[in-house]
């Protein structure tokens, strides 16, 4: 009898004790948005035959939005080879830092580039000032700023210069950010930044297409153009990087 009575009152304690829980937690509950989102993308060339060659070319953002502040952060990474030896390796870190404001934000930001291969081996970029979103609507987005800074550029040895002085000028940055939704899994971004300075001006075009594949991966195809009104001696004014990556986003 009291077998009986416990295998009658274990599946009803049990059902009672879950049915609070399936209150608290429906079926169709999701986890809130997440301030913090994170970007890894990877693209990979092999080439054989009558031309032995190889690159790679690797991109990682941090991004950390809240009601205040945005803290964003991206490392991107170019490496090629032909024949077992190395014909491309540079290296860019963006860091950027907003303070919303009621209208617009104040910003600071750093670039730093290091091109083993590049007319400069080392740029350094630092500049603040003020933002400001002109389009923010669901499909389309548009922001813009404009600010002060401080360039360092490093040329890269040559024959007539094996030692040469490094290139220090005050900059006025301004950069207009742009996105497009052209469907629920397709969107167009583009960042025009121009660099005004008194012994060198420059202008850099980031332009990408992103297709939604699967949950949080996307095909990505992505062109980075830059314009450097004086260069050194033998080298050539405009640098152009095109890439097709596998991108997963975390959120």
């Amino acid at each position: 009898m009291l077998r009986a009575m416990l295998k009658v009152i274990a599946p009803v304690s049990l059902f009672c004790l879950s049915f609070p829980a399936l209150a608290l937690v429906p079926p169709d509950y999701q986890e809130p948005p997440s301030d913090f989102t994170a970007e890894v993308e990877a693209g990979l060339q092999l080439n054989t035959g009558n031309t032995e060659s190889s690159s790679f070319n690797g991109r990682t953002q941090l991004i950390y939005d809240t009601k205040q502040t945005k803290q964003e952060a991206t490392l991107k990474a170019y490496f090629a080879s032909e024949k077992n030896q190395t014909t491309s390796e540079k290296y860019e870190l963006q860091l950027q830092s907003n303070y919303k404001l009621t209208k617009g934000y104040i910003f600071g930001r750093g670039d730093f580039t290091w091109d083993q291969f590049g007319s400069y081996t080392q740029i350094s970029t630092l500049s603040s000032g003020y933002g400001f979103n002109a389009i923010n609507s669901y499909k389309t987005k548009l922001s813009l700023e404009v600010g002060p800074g401080y360039r360092y550029n490093l040329p890269a040895e040559s024959v007539s210069e094996p030692d040469p002085a490094a290139e220090k000028d005050v900059i006025l940055r301004t950069a207009a950010k742009f996105s497009q939704k052209l469907q629920e899994y397709t969107s167009i971004n583009a960042d025009l930044t121009a660099e005004v300075g008194e012994n060198n001006n420059t202008l850099t075009l980031d332009m990408n297409y992103k297709n939604l594949v699967f949950q949080d991966w996307a095909f990505k195809i992505g062109m980075n153009i830059k314009y450097t009104e004086v260069v050194p001696e033998g080298s050539k004014q405009t640098d152009t990087v095109t890439t097709f990556n596998l991108l997963y986003t975390f959120r």
